[in-house]
C-alpha cells in the first residue's frame, strides 16, 4: 500500500534573489544561480499514522546555475526532539520520495539536484509569524537568519507585498513576501544580505499540494 501522509507545515524561505525573485514568474535569478534555506514547523501531520506535528525542519539547496539546469547540492536538517518513526518520516516527505512525482516543491528540487549531503538531526530553534512577515532562525553551527517585512522607504511603513497562486503551483497557494538576511555554514556554506524571503503555509499529502 502506498504511504498515506499529511504535512502541513508554517514555513519561512530566505534565498539569494533580490526581493522579486524570479522564480516565482518564469523568469531567470537574479545573479544566474539559486541557493535557499527553507526552515519550517510542522502544525499537523502524519506519515502512516506517526504523528509529525511540533517538529521543525529545514531544507538547504544550491544550484550552480538555473534550477531548471539541475546540478544541485542538497542537505535536509530534522528537528532533534523526533523520534526514530517520525526522523524517517520527515526525512522521506523532505526528501521528495513519497509523493506523486514532481507534485510538490520537495520532489521538483530532489529531482534536479546530484549531490546529496548526509541528514542532520539538530535543534532547530525557529520563530515565524507569518502575517508579521517576521522569522528568527538559529540552527547551531549551520543556520542563522532573520526575516523581516520590506519597509517603505518613504513612510517607513512595512509593505504588505503577497502572492496568490489559485492554480498551477506546486508549491503554495498564498504567500507573504519579506527580506530576509542568512548566513549557512558546512557542506552548504552560503550568505546572502536582504534578499527574497517568503512566508507561507505548505500544505501538503501523497498527492501533491492540497488547495
Amino acid at each position: 500500500m502506498a504511504d498515506q501522509w499529511v504535512f502541513k507545515s508554517e514555513t519561512y524561505d530566505n534565498c539569494n534573489c533580490s526581493v522579486s525573485c524570479g522564480c516565482q514568474f518564469n523568469e531567470p535569478t537574479t545573479h544566474g544561480n539559486c541557493q535557499f534555506a527553507y526552515v519550517g514547523a510542522v502544525v499537523a501531520g502524519h506519515f502512516n499514522g506517526t504523528p509529525l506535528a511540533g517538529l521543525n525542519w529545514s531544507l538547504l539547496c544550491i544550484f550552480p546555475g538555473e534550477i531548471e539546469e539541475g546540478n544541485g547540492k542538497r542537505q535536509i536538517i530534522i528537528d532533534e526532539r523526533a523520534n526514530e518513526a517520525q526522523r524517517i518520516a520527515l526525512e522521506t516527505i523532505i526528501s521528495g520520495k513519497a509523493c506523486r512525482p514532481l507534485s510538490n516543491h520537495f520532489s521538483v528540487f530532489g529531482s534536479l539536484c546530484t549531490e546529496f549531503f548526509e541528514t542532520h538531526f539538530l535543534p532547530i530553534n525557529l520563530e515565524v509569524n507569518l502575517q508579521l512577515r517576521t522569522a528568527n532562525v538559529d540552527i547551531p553551527s549551520v543556520v542563522k537568519s532573520v526575516g523581516r517585512p520590506i519597509i517603505n522607504k518613504f513612510n517607513g511603513e512595512p509593505f504588505h507585498i503577497a502572492l496568490a497562486r489559485p492554480a498551477g503551483s506546486f508549491e503554495f497557494t498564498y504567500g507573504e513576501i519579506g527580506q530576509g538576511t542568512t548566513s549557512v555554514s558546512g557542506d552548504m556554506e552560503m550568505a546572502f544580505e536582504d534578499s527574497w524571503a517568503l512566508f507561507c503555509v505548505h500544505h501538503y499529502n501523497q498527492d501533491g499540494l492540497i488547495r
